[in-house]
C-alpha cells in the first residue's frame, strides 16, 4: 500500500540513520496516528539492518524469546539464547560496533511494565556504548503520559534521547492524499469526519460517495469504526462516564469551562479539570485562548480536536438508540444530513482554512509571515455585545481577518463589504481581509482584500 505524507519526519529519521554515531530517538503519539508505519517506511527506504519489535503485554522471558528470534532472522543464524532483556540489548549494542544496526522497540510501555528498572538498564547501556557503538535505537509508544515521562529530569533516560518526534494527526492536505479522486468539496466533508488519522483514511472507498463511506465506516450498526472512539477512551481513561459527558457537551457546541460544567453531569470543577487535562494530553481536545487576550482563562475555550470523536458524539452517541434500530440510510437522512451540511462541515471548513494558512506561512508563501493565528475576542460595552472571530492572524504589520464560507453560492462584493464593516464596528481594525469561499466570488481582489477559492487549498 502506498505511503502518504510525513515528509519532515521521514527526513529526520533518514538523517538519523545516516549518522555514524549512536542515536536514540523517542517517537510517541496517539493510537492509529501512524507511528509504526512511519518507522517501517523509513526502514524500507534505507539499506540498513533493521530489527523491528512490537513489545507484548506479557512476561520478560516471552518478550526476550520473541526478540531473540528476530535477531536470528536478521543475522541469518539460529535463534540465540539470552537470559534477560539486558543481556539481549547488550549483545545488540556490541554488534553495532562492527555494523550499522537499527533497533526499534514499538509499544515500549508494555516491555517497561514487564521489566523492572528497564529505563535504568537502557541508560546504563547507552552511557557505556555511547562513544563506541553506532546503534540506532528507536523507542516508540502510544501511552503518551508514559512516553513523555521518559523525558522528565528525574527519569534515568533524561539527556540520553537525541531526537523526539511527537507524531500528530495529518493536516487536511496530507489527509486528502488518501482520497484524491474526490472533489475539493467532498475532501472537506471527508476530513470533517475522519480527520488526520491515516488508519481511518485508508479505509475510505473511492468508489463510494461521502455518505456511503460515512455510513459504512461509522454511522451504522456493526460499522468498521463503530467502537473506535469508545475503545480508545477506555484504554486510557478509567472513568469513561465523565469523558462521555464532556464529549457530548463539547459536541453540542459548548466550549467555555463554566458552560461545560453546568451542561454536563460531571460532579465538580476539579473533576472536570482532570478530565479535560487528560483529553488534551490524549490529543482529543484542544484548549484555545483568544489571540488578543491569551492570559484570560475565563475566555479560554475547549474544542474536540479529533474529527471522528466529534462526529461520533454529535450523531452516533447522541442518537445511539435510534441508530441501533433504524436503517442506516434513513438514520442518515433524519439525524445527520441537514445539520452535517449546514453546521458541521462549515465549522470543520474553518479548521481546514486555518491549517491552509499555517501551511502557507511555514512555506514562506504569504506576503507577511504571521507569528500567531487564532480566535479574536471582542467586547463592546456600548452595544453590550461580545463574541469571537474564528480566524485572525497577527504579524509585524498588525492583524489580518479571514472568513471561511462553505456555501453553495458565490460570495458577493456587497456581502464581503458588509462582513468587513461588521468587523470594524467591533474595534478590530485590520490592514488586510481575506475570504475563503467554497463556491468562489462575485467580486475582485484588491490590495487589502484577498479572495481564495476552495480549489487553491488543494494545489
Amino acid at each position: 500500500m502506498k505511503f502518504y505524507g510525513r515528509q519532515p519526519q521521514r527526513k529526520l529519521l533518514r538523517q538519523m540513520l545516516s549518522r555514524d554515531e549512536m542515536q536514540t530517538v523517542l517517537i510517541y503519539g496517539r493510537r492509529r496516528v501512524g507511528k509504526s508505519e512511519l518507522i517501517k517506511q523509513v526502514l524500507r527506504e534505507e539499506k540498513i539492518t533493521g530489527i523491528y519489535y512490537e513489545c507484548k503485554e506479557t512476561t520478560e522471558k516471552n518478550n526476550v524469546d520473541s526478540l531473540a528470534e528476530l535477531i536470528g532472522e536478521a543475522f541469518h543464524f539460529p535463534k540465540p539464547s539470552f537470559g534477560s532483556i539486558e543481556e539481549l540489548l547488550q549483545y545488540l549494542f556490541e554488534k553495532a560496533i562492527e555494523m550499522r544496526i537499527v533497533l526499534v522497540l514499538d509499544e515500549y510501555p508494555y516491555l517497561r511494565a514487564a521489566v523492572s528498572g528497564l529505563d535504568s538498564i537502557l541508560q546504563s547501556l547507552i552511557d557505556r556504548y555511547r562513544d563506541i557503538s553506532g546503534l540506532k535505537f528507536i523507542v516508540c509508544g502510544s501511552h503518551i503520559d508514559i512516553m513523555k515521562s521518559l523525558l522528565d529530569s528525574q527519569n534515568p533516560l533524561y539527556g540520553r534521547i537525541d531526537r523526539t518526534i511527537d507524531l500528530q494527526p495529518m493536516d487536511y492536505y496530507e489527509s486528502a492524499l488518501f482520497y484524491e479522486s474526490f472533489s475539493p468539496e467532498d475532501r472537506v466533508r471527508l476530513y470533517s469526519v475522519f480527520g488526520g488519522i491515516p488508519h481511518y483514511n485508508r479505509l475510505i472507498d473511492p468508489k463510494c460517495s461521502v455518505q456511503e463511506n460515512v455510513t459504512e465506516l461509522i454511522a451504522s450498526t456493526g460499522a468498521r469504526l463503530e467502537n473506535e472512539v469508545s475503545m480508545y477512551l477506555r484504554s486510557e481513561i478509567s472513568k469513561i462516564t465523565n469523558a462521555n459527558e464532556v464529549f457530548e457537551t463539547l459536541a453540542k457546541g459548548f466550549s467555555r469551562f463554566s458552560d461545560i460544567l453546568s451542561q454536563s453531569h460531571v460532579s465538580s470543577s476539579p473533576t472536570l479539570v482532570d478530565v479535560l487535562d487528560k483529553l488534551i494530553r490524549m490529543g482529543l481536545v484542544r484548549k484555545e485562548t483568544p489571540i488578543n487576550d491569551a492570559n484570560n482563562r475565563r475566555k479560554a475555550g475547549y474544542y474536540i480536536a479529533d474529527q471522528l470523536s466529534l462526529f461520533y458524539y454529535r450523531y452516533c452517541f447522541r442518537y445511539a438508540s435510534q441508530l441501533s434500530v433504524m436503517d442506516p440510510e434513513i438514520f442518515y437522512e433524519r439525524y445527520i444530513r441537514d445539520d452535517f451540511e449546514t453546521r458541521y462541515v462549515p465549522a470543520a471548513f474553518e479548521e481546514v482554512c486555518r491549517q491552509y494558512l499555517i501551511r502557507k506561512n511555514r512555506a514562506g508563501e504569504l506576503d507577511e509571515s504571521f507569528g500567531r493565528i487564532g480566535r479574536y475576542w471582542y467586547d463592546d460595552p456600548k452595544t453590550k455585545t461580545n463574541g469571537e472571530f474564528d480566524i485572525v492572524t497577527e504579524d509585524s504589520r498588525g492583524y489580518v481577518f479571514y472568513e471561511a464560507k462553505f456555501r453553495s453560492e458565490p460570495l458577493s462584493e456587497s456581502r464581503i463589504r458588509q462582513e468587513i464593516l461588521q468587523v470594524q464596528k467591533t474595534g478590530l481594525h485590520c490592514y488586510k481581509y481575506g475570504f475563503i469561499s467554497r463556491s468562489g466570488f462575485d467580486a475582485e481582489a484588491k490590495e487589502d482584500l484577498e479572495l481564495i477559492n476552495l480549489e487553491q487549498l488543494y494545489e
